[in-house]
């Protein structure tokens, strides 16, 4: 602000307060008055929107308590007073300095701090299409117009489908359809955006975006691990104990071989490099791991062959050393 505005603006009569005011009844007139004059409220009224930039500017002084005191004192030297920048002598440096400091502490942002709050207040998301809350540029005049309001959308999607990639076919919450192109890889709870074609902005400015959140439904043998792809491999006990060739399934492909060593105990994890999730991040593996499957019934014969198996076996107890170590 010019120096010779301090003396010809009356911020005490521009709000229509007394100069005795107290904060709380400032702040409660300057909400009232802004709620009046707000561009949203006045659309195209230009009168407004100018008184609007007036009580801002009034409040934004008299709401600061050295600022106040600062404006307080000038106005009480009168306002014929005139002071040019520049001017030599100690008094006129004095009053530059205290334009000077008013002028670069009064931050943009501040001066709108309560009406900004005001309107956001109570769940309502304030004037206008989005409200202040969601407003990517402000009201007109200051900083620029409002980003249109987005539109959301939640599709679910088969395991293939997302891993795959592919463009489908969706309806916007208005009823308008429209495409969207399912990326590979894309994971469950992922959201896609579609820039651009979400609501119009109320007042000339961008309009919003289309977000969609992808569901993925469960597969019923493969699982993700990040790129990798997970999948239970059951093997019996002869080929865990003896080694085997085996297949294992892969996703929407031919099912690949995989070699057992001798001695393979449950839970081990053979990996099929390259086999699992394709996306812009790169490829994964697929993860088989080995389940020893343990026959539930048994009949005579093949009862009496596993108890000599367990007389021929190894001797000894497979659990000595894992009670040894709980012991300490």
């Amino acid at each position: 602000m010019a120096s010779q505005d301090w003396f010809e603006k009356d911020f005490y009569k521009v709000l229509g307060v007394s100069k005795d005011v107290s904060a709380a009844d400032l702040k409660k007139t300057y909400r009232k008055l802004a709620r009046k004059y707000h561009p949203d409220s006045n659309p195209g009224d230009a009168a407004a929107e100018a008184k609007f930039k007036e009580i801002s500017e009034a409040y934004a002084v008299l709401n600061d308590p050295t600022e106040r005191e600062e404006y307080d004192s000038l106005r009480a030297m009168g306002s014929g007073a005139r002071f040019t920048p520049g001017a030599g002598g100690a008094g006129a440096g004095g009053f530059d300095d205290v334009f000077s400091r008013f002028t670069q502490n009064r931050g943009g942002a501040q001066d709108f701090d309560d009406i900004f709050s005001m309107f956001n207040q109570g769940g309502g998301g304030g004037f206008g299409s989005g409200g202040f809350g969601r407003s990517s540029g402000g009201f007109r005049g200051f900083g620029g117009p409002q980003k249109g309001a987005d539109v959301r959308a939640r599709t679910t999607i088969d395991f293939v489908t997302a891993a795959k990639g592919e463009t489908i076919s969706l309806q916007s919450e208005d009823g308008k359809p429209f495409k969207i192109k399912i990326p590979a890889g894309v994971a469950d709870g992922q959201k896609i955006r579609l820039r651009g074609k979400g609501r119009p902005s109320p007042d000339g400015g961008d309009p919003g975006d289309i977000v969609v959140e992808i569901a993925v439904r469960p597969h019923p043998v493969f699982t993700r691990d990040g790129l990798n792809l997970r999948v239970v491999v059951p093997v019996t006990f002869a080929e865990a104990a003896l080694g085997a060739t085996i297949e294992v399934p892969t996703l929407g492909g031919d099912p690949v071989k995989l070699r057992v060593a001798p001695g393979t105990p449950s839970g081990r994890v053979l990996r099929v490099k390259g086999r699992g999730i394709t996306s812009s991040k790169g490829t994964g593996d697929l993860l088989a791991e080995v389940q020893v499957v343990v026959p539930a019934h048994l009949d005579d014969e093949a009862r009496e062959a596993l108890a000599r198996f367990v007389e021929a076996g190894p001797q000894g107890n497979p659990r000595d050393e894992l009670m040894g170590r709980a012991r300490g």
